[in-house]
């Protein structure tokens, strides 16, 4: 680790400087970039000037001046809400990934370097002037041989390497600050950054992406309301990303849309439709459906790109969002709630009072509201507002799906504000509670958890080995926490003390008895007599006994 932060030193010391230019001086400090980093005094001096700004705004300014890495990751943060304040949320959401186009001459290099030949060899034509430029890549119109029209995506020179760079420095500033900071290590912050820096990683592979254009475009194979653009492979690697090039009115053009005589009502149906469809009937979801990654073609299809970031609901999610629907249908916190603990990671010391009350108050929210009028997005929204109070970890996948649908609702509310988009969710939420309870589905759940157990009782008398050869060699440790322990010991010390302070006591009492005694029977004048003993013994054992009494009252056992 020591080794990377010397080789990135002059990374470390612009991300310092950042933080401390927006008023984040303290972060630097808990961090102890001081240990490694020699920051000039200026810098020092800077770390109070915060120009009115909220924490959120400052944060937002410093990962756009960090550069790609961060702005990338500061997008995929705001949309677990279950992990980050919604003032900060807000902030995040306004990152711009609009950057400055890089030289032609680059995307020459780098597309001849990835296929091993001229760009006139691999296109008929390659349009030098950018449709669209990102932090990470982007993208020119060109023509294939064979006269295809294709849009390429060509990464940025150099940027996985630096991002890389930026990956590596994030991961260790999460070690330093869960060793640091209780808030850190309480969140475990490492694996949230573990999280982020998969998805990033994803997206540096354009291969990823072309995987995931052709799996969404499988679940609506023979639905002809939605088109996915096709993946030329010969032509894409990780670093290029060659796909059908679509003609076609974005989402948020309304004017344009109008012109051209397409039925906006139509347009937002089709739109709620397919987003239903990918999350409840295939669970594998468009993660940014936002207007400009959704064209309406000529007969009024809709078009989808840009897939690198995308939702996965898994069985066991899908599984408990479809509980959480149902309790929440019926009016029943002790569903939610156990719901809630189905999807999230609870942390031990959760406040199950608090939570129910929460709970409660979103039950209390939604009671006897007309189902057309509940937004499914602020639901989810909602309870991932609970899950932050509580410290409850919930599975990004739904996080993004709570994000994707408020995206949704506010294209389909721009389009026609009288549509109800939960007229058409509402079958695949009842479609999903009956797949659920499905007869073959419950046996199968059925037979996977006598399986389950199955194998756990096959375990079982090797694990009792392992546990008896643990306990011969001494390494078994038991650990018993007894709250009132310590008040017992404390009793015990107290009796203890006592016991010796009577015993002592007595042993002094006899002692003085018999020299009394021996004393007064005036037996012959011998060497012992002629020393005053009784006098010696009465004050030893007054000292003995003083000492004693110093020690039991000094420990306050007595």
């Amino acid at each position: 680790m020591i080794g990377k932060r010397m080789r990135h030193i002059g990374r470390y010391h612009e991300i310092a400087a950042s933080l401390l230019r927006h008023g984040f001086g303290m972060i630097v400090d808990e961090l102890g970039f001081s240990s490694f980093l020699s920051l000039p005094p200026r810098w020092r001096a800077e770390q109070g000037k915060k120009e009115g700004k909220t924490v959120g705004e400052r944060l937002r300014l410093v990962l756009e001046e960090l550069g790609p890495t961060f702005v990338k990751l500061g997008q995929i943060a705001s949309t677990r809400p279950d992990l980050i304040p919604a003032p900060i949320i807000s902030e995040l959401e306004k990152l711009q990934d609009q950057v400055p186009p890089f030289p032609f001459a680059d995307v020459r290099r780098i597309v001849e370097a990835e296929f091993g030949s001229s760009l006139e060899t691999l296109f008929r034509s390659f349009e030098e002037m950018p449709l669209a430029a990102a932090s990470l890549g982007q993208v020119h119109r060109a023509v294939l041989p064979s006269g295809q029209a294709v849009a390429v995506k060509v990464q940025r020179p150099h940027i996985a390497a630096r991002v890389e760079t930026d990956l590596e420095i994030l991961q260790d500033l999460a070690v330093l600050a869960e060793r640091r900071l209780d808030w850190a290590a309480t969140y475990q912050l490492s694996e949230i950054i573990d999280e982020l820096v998969r998805s990033l990683r994803q997206e540096l592979d354009y291969t990823v992406e072309a995987r995931h254009a052709e799996r969404f475009a499988r679940q609506f194979t023979g639905d002809s309301s939605v088109y996915v653009p096709r993946v030329f492979w010969d032509y894409t690697t990780k670093t290029v990303l060659t796909m059908e090039y679509v003609e076609g009115i974005k989402l948020g053009e309304i004017e344009r849309l109008k012109a051209n005589g397409h039925s906006l009502k139509t347009i937002a149906e089709r739109l709620a439709e397919a987003t239903f469809k990918q999350m409840f009937e295939h669970g594998f979801f468009h993660g940014d459906p936002h207007p400009g990654n959704v064209f309406v073609l000529d007969d009024g299809t809709l078009s989808f790109i840009d897939f690198g970031l995308m939702g996965r609901l898994r069985p066991h999610v899908k599984h408990h969002l479809s509980s959480l629907i149902i309790a929440l249908m019926r009016q029943n916190t002790d569903g939610v709630l156990g719901a809630i603990y189905g999807l999230g990671i609870v942390p031990d010391g959760v406040d199950e009072g608090k939570l129910r009350d929460d709970i409660d108050e979103l039950r209390e929210k939604y009671y006897r509201v007309p189902l057309g009028e509940i937004s499914l997005g602020e639901a989810v929204e909602d309870l991932l507002s609970v899950a932050f109070r509580h410290g409850i970890r919930i599975p990004s996948d739904l996080t993004l799906l709570g994000k994707a649908l408020l995206t949704v609702e506010g294209v389909v509310e721009t389009l026609d504000p009288q549509f109800r988009i939960m007229d058409v969710a509402e079958p695949f939420g009842r479609k999903l509670m009956k797949e659920r309870l499905r007869p073959d589905r419950v046996a199968e759940t059925a037979w996977k958890r006598i399986f389950d157990y199955g194998e756990w009782l096959l375990r079982l008398p090797d694990s009792v080995k392992e546990w008896t050869k643990m306990m011969r060699h001494g390494k078994l440790r038991l650990e018993i926490t007894a709250p009132d322990l310590e008040t017992l010991l404390k009793k015990l010390d107290q009796i203890t003390n006592r016991l010796s302070f009577s015993i002592v006591l007595l042993s002094l009492s006899i002692v003085l008895a018999g020299l009394m005694i021996a004393s007064s029977l005036g037996r012959p004048s011998t060497l012992l007599w002629k020393i005053p003993a009784v006098e010696i013994g009465l004050g030893a054992s007054a000292f003995l006994f003083g000492w004693l009494l110093y020690s039991i009252f000094r420990s306050g056992k007595f």
